[in-house]
């Protein structure tokens, strides 16, 4: 990437703001690729900024210039003196309880309290610990350290984590409920800046409303990366995009930005294009008379040309996928049949007594809290599938138990079932190449058919003979998208689909499912795409129940407002 400069409009003198976050002059290469050159920008008290680009466009990079986790090769960055940070290693504080976890994000407070401890479990304490213990008294009280341990669990609570958790070690926690915890502790103490990267993870949609809601109050600066569109769109006052080699700072939502975005590119081409035209006319002059006598009218065209050089646009790094799910041939009316479905892991109940019937062509989107029973739908539905094989749904769930404790499922005629897992790295076989792994999937299929697909799903030529041991997440799941592209089942069962996609992912993905003329089975946390693809909701309840809904989010909503 080129250099990298910031444009953001002027504000009026008379208002005035805090700047609590910038970098000056900040360079940062990795070998011969600069990423940052030269950057000079400031994030200000009370604004929420998105920060957008590309994969590889350096977005988390820059988070961690600003964090301090790393230094910049060049330049300065000056941050408050309280600073919360999303951590990304799940694994840090497993040693630590969850309560104690998410007060350590108090940097401040964490060292006062440890040391104050310290002095108290002395077995005799000195003239000098009790002046020390006055002093760190102090500190605690300053930082709210005497509601502490209520407010960390105000947090929790909010994040769906429950009382019996807030005690135990983090080792004892499942992976998203450790994310989770890990945002409280970025979000505990009031920090005067916020980093974010990729908060919504692992998160449904009840947490994700309610961090929206917290971060809208939160009168700091907060700077977040996420790939979902409805999350930016509801939070952010600004986007910092990273793009075209420069970072462009813009005034409102991911939508505004987009469409500024669209419409300056669009107004630079168009004038460009006037301007060609007129260059070209003067040039044909300058050619047809040159040798002759108006060389005073050939000079005047001459600096008349030099005059309107056109804008130089440098080349965007976004490239967006292109999905598109076909129909082998079309399943009947009644695609699926449930009555009186029952599942139990060992005592607890996930699923009570479910019945529903199916009819081609819905879009039915599967919501509730983490660990309600979504997948274990999904999976109870699998189980009798025509076409996912029960060693395919072994290897993603893990589990050897039946999946159904009771009840029927029963897949209607000519029902054809294409399967996008959660765990979806485990169905890609290691030890081939992408292309050999996809071509199993159609062996009718010419390596160029396959080399097609790739290059729809942003894989260079190349990339076709690469070895399935070495794909990361984005990959994996582009190239699931590759295999049911060339499948064309009649029937998708995604479980989490956007997870290790982008925005301009997620984009085609909506696009594609609202365009499929099959059934389709979609568990997501992400708002947009259950607003714009589902004609259908089944809800899972806390009671073990599903509410099952005829109709789109938006009448959900305002049913059970």
């Amino acid at each position: 990437m080129g250099q990298l400069r910031t444009v953001s409009a002027e504000f009026p003198r008379s208002f005035s703001f805090k700047i609590m976050l910038s970098v000056s002059n900040v360079s940062m290469r990795f070998g011969a690729k600069i990423l940052f050159d030269e950057v000079s920008t400031a994030f200000t008290e009370g604004k929420r900024y998105g920060l957008t680009g590309p994969n590889g466009a350096g977005k988390s990079t820059f988070m961690k210039l600003l964090s301090g986790e790393n230094e910049p090769q060049k330049g300065t960055v000056v941050r408050p003196r309280k600073l919360g940070v999303l951590s990304q290693d799940q694994f840090a504080f497993d040693a630590h309880s969850v309560i104690d976890t998410v007060i350590m994000g108090n940097k401040r407070l964490w060292a006062a309290m440890q040391e104050r401890d310290a002095i108290y479990s002395k077995p005799e304490i000195t003239d000098e610990d009790g002046m020390k213990l006055g002093e760190l008294e102090g500190i605690v009280g300053e930082e709210d350290g005497y509601t502490a341990e209520s407010d960390a669990a105000i947090l929790l609570q909010g994040l769906d984590i429950p009382d019996d958790l807030h005690t135990r070690l983090m080792g004892e926690l499942q992976g998203g409920q450790k994310v989770r915890v890990l945002l409280a502790q970025a979000l505990f103490g009031h920090p005067q800046a916020l980093l974010l990267d990729e908060p919504t993870n692992h998160l449904d949609l009840d947490s994700i409303h309610w961090l929206q809601g917290f971060l809208n109050q939160y009168d700091g600066v907060v700077i977040v990366i996420s790939h979902d569109r409805h999350f930016l769109n509801s939070v952010c006052t600004h986007i910092a995009d990273i793009d075209y080699e420069t970072i462009i700072t813009y005034t409102g939502t991911y939508d505004d930005m987009v469409m500024a975005k669209t419409q300056v590119r669009s107004q630079i081409e168009s004038q460009n294009a006037q301007r060609e035209k007129k260059i070209a006319q003067l040039n044909e002059f300058i050619a047809r008379f040159a040798a002759g006598t108006r060389s005073s009218q050939v000079q005047s065209r001459r600096k008349e040309v030099e005059r309107l050089q056109v804008t130089e646009l440098a080349r965007s790094n976004i490239a967006r996928p292109y999905i598109k799910f076909d129909l082998k041939r079309p399943s009947g009316k009644h695609i699926l049949e449930i009555e009186g479905l029952r599942k139990s892991y060992d005592d607890k109940q996930v699923i009570r007594d479910f019945t529903a019937s199916v009819i081609r062509g819905e879009k039915i989107a599967l919501m509730g809290r983490n660990g309600a029973g979504k997948t274990t739908l999904v999976n109870a539905l699998l189980a009798t599938s025509p076409t996912v094989p029960e060693g395919e749904l072994r290897k993603t769930s893990g589990y050897d138990g039946p999946f159904l404790d009771g009840g029927k499922v029963a897949w209607g005629h000519e029902a054809a079932v294409g399967y996008f897992a959660q765990d979806h790295r485990a169905l890609i076989e290691k030890g081939t190449t992408v292309l050999e792994w996809l071509h199993q999937w159609d062996p009718s299929a010419s390596n160029e058919e396959i080399r097609g697909l790739l290059g729809q799903m942003l894989f260079i030529r190349e990339e076709a003979t690469k070895s399935t041991n070495v794909l990361s997440g984005g990959e994996a799941a582009r190239i699931l998208f590759c295999k049911l592209m060339l499948q064309k089942p009649n029937v998708l069962v995604l479980d989490e689909p956007t997870n290790h996609l982008d925005l301009e992912s997620i984009n085609a993905l909506n696009i594609a499912l609202q365009k499929f003329q099959g059934t389709v089975f979609l568990v997501t946390h992400d708002h947009d795409l259950i607003d714009e693809v589902a004609t259908r909701i089944w809800h899972f309840e806390s009671d073990h129940q599903i509410t099952d809904f005829k109709g789109a989010y938006e009448e959900y909503q305002t049913v059970h407002a």
